[in-house]
């Protein structure tokens, strides 16, 4: 019954990304950014699932059973960096695509002040395809171990799986295929983890009963901060606020507001975003607090297949079916996405002089999605880590040169070239040296884009650089 309901999901998913085959147009802009032409609601729950992956029903879950409270601070701190930068930077983005006629995210920073500026521009699509290339990999892998624990399959089945099905909406239908997906993939996903909560919450007793077991689990568990210094918890909170600011850095989630019908419906797409983004991270915070007391023996196995293995002791099979779809659903709207910008960078940001034609967008697609297969099938890595890198190197690359677009500097290529790998560098050297115990290196990279755009500017003495 489990794979029946599960399959019914996926299928849906499918008719869905298929129909909107109906409303496509054989032209690159519709295929990469749907003419502009998506409401603000549409918009709004496609970005709350792209960005809602599976790092949350799988690495998220599995951070909050293995430290307790303190997890809360990727919420709290997330949402506050991304409300940011939404009110900071998202309308003049929305505007400054429009005007400059863009569809990659490459593009919108090569041509931000009416430049043209080609290194800058190969950069940004290099990078955007490494990095976007190894977080679909972190879908994919996802997807297997859920798989792999409710049915048994193969670690490479659901890897296969997810990636067929990315391939055959995303070819067909573009970035609206995506959305439209996305969009029912939203009300799964939440579905799945409230139904996920309450089970358990009813099998576990009254408040205070939860709250007893919760606080025996260990003297930590259920500390709010997990450092005892306030330098240490200040810290803390700020490496996940920059994180969460390091969403104008995800093309995979910018194309959502290029997307968008009008600049003026960014009100309303915030309002669908949020209120859905805040239901679904806090709904996985108390489920990964209850999954400690409902599988006990941490360190028996994989805290990240604390899910689906949660799942298949407290729900009947035809909801455990749902659960598996609803994180199914949450790699795959993410991992189109991914896929999609990928293909954007390969065909107008690594080759610019050339027009991207509609043919070699969509081949583009197809190539990606195996390349990433395969980088998901090459080993079995921790998904909260894998995003986590990728998340943190593609903001640390591109939202210092944003936020100083924003603020009216005019960067010259040199400089913006500088920007973007000393950013990069930053984050890697933090990492490699194994400081981010420490803080999130996110805000170390980030802080350092915007220290060498101020020091060559203070520098010289002169504005604009």
């Amino acid at each position: 019954m489990a794979i029946i309901s599960f399959i019914v999901c996926l299928s849906l998913f499918a008719a869905i990304g298929a129909l909107s085959m109906l409303k496509r147009q054989p032209t690159t802009g519709d295929y990469l950014i749907a003419g502009r032409s998506v409401p603000p609601w549409l918009a709004g729950l496609s970005a709350v699932a792209t960005n809602n992956s599976g790092y949350m029903f799988i690495g998220m879950i599995g951070l909050t059973y293995t430290t307790g409270l303190s997890s809360i601070w990727l919420m709290i701190g997330w949402l506050a960096g991304d409300l940011t930068a939404s009110l900071l930077i998202m309308k003049k983005l929305r505007e400054t695509s429009e005007t400059e006629h863009v569809q990659s995210f490459g593009g919108l920073l090569a041509q931000w002040h009416g430049t043209d500026y080609t290194m800058l521009r190969r950069l940004c699509g290099a990078l955007t395809t490494l990095f976007l290339g190894a977080y679909a990999a972190a879908q994919f892998t996802a997807g297997s171990k859920a798989l792999h624990v409710l049915f048994g399959w193969d670690l490479s089945t659901g890897a296969i799986l997810g990636a067929a099905l990315v391939l055959l909406y995303s070819y067909s239908g573009g970035i609206r295929a995506s959305i439209w997906t996305d969009a029912a993939q939203s009300f799964v996903m939440l579905g799945a983890m409230l139904a996920l909560m309450s089970t358990a919450t009813a099998s576990l007793g009254s408040g205070e009963e939860i709250s007893a077991q919760l606080i025996a689990v260990s003297p930590e568990f259920m500390h709010w901060f997990p450092d005892t210094s306030w330098l240490g918890v200040l810290l803390f909170i700020a490496g996940w606020v920059f994180a969460g600011f390091g969403v104008a850095g995800q093309p995979h989630i910018v194309v959502r507001y290029m997307a968008l019908d009008r600049t003026e419906n960014l009100g309303r797409f915030r309002v669908y975003y949020y209120t859905w983004f805040t239901l679904f991270y806090a709904a996985t915070i108390v489920v990964g607090l209850l999954a400690r007391l409902i599988l006990p023996d941490a360190g028996s196995f994989d805290a990240e297949l604390a899910l689906p293995m949660m799942s298949m002791q407290l729900l009947p099979e035809i909801w455990v079916g749902l659960v598996l779809a609803g994180l199914f659903a949450a790699t795959m709207s993410t991992a189109d996405s991914l896929v999609l910008s990928c293909s954007a960078s390969v065909t107008s940001d690594l080759f610019p002089e050339r027009n991207a034609s509609y043919k070699a967008t969509k081949a583009a697609t197809a190539g990606i999605v195996l390349i990433a297969l395969g980088l998901s099938l090459s080993g079995n890595h921790s998904v909260l880590a894998l995003v986590l890198v990728a998340w943190g190197l593609l903001a640390t690359a591109f939202v210092p040169l944003l936020t100083v677009y924003v603020m009216g500097g005019r960067p010259s290529e040199r400089l913006a070239l500088l920007m973007v790998t000393g950013g990069v560098a930053v984050f890697l050297l933090w990492r490699w040296s194994g400081l981010s115990a420490t803080v999130y290196e996110v805000l170390p990279g980030m802080l350092a884009g915007l220290l060498i755009f101020m020091a060559y500017h203070y520098g010289r003495k002169r504005l604009p650089v």
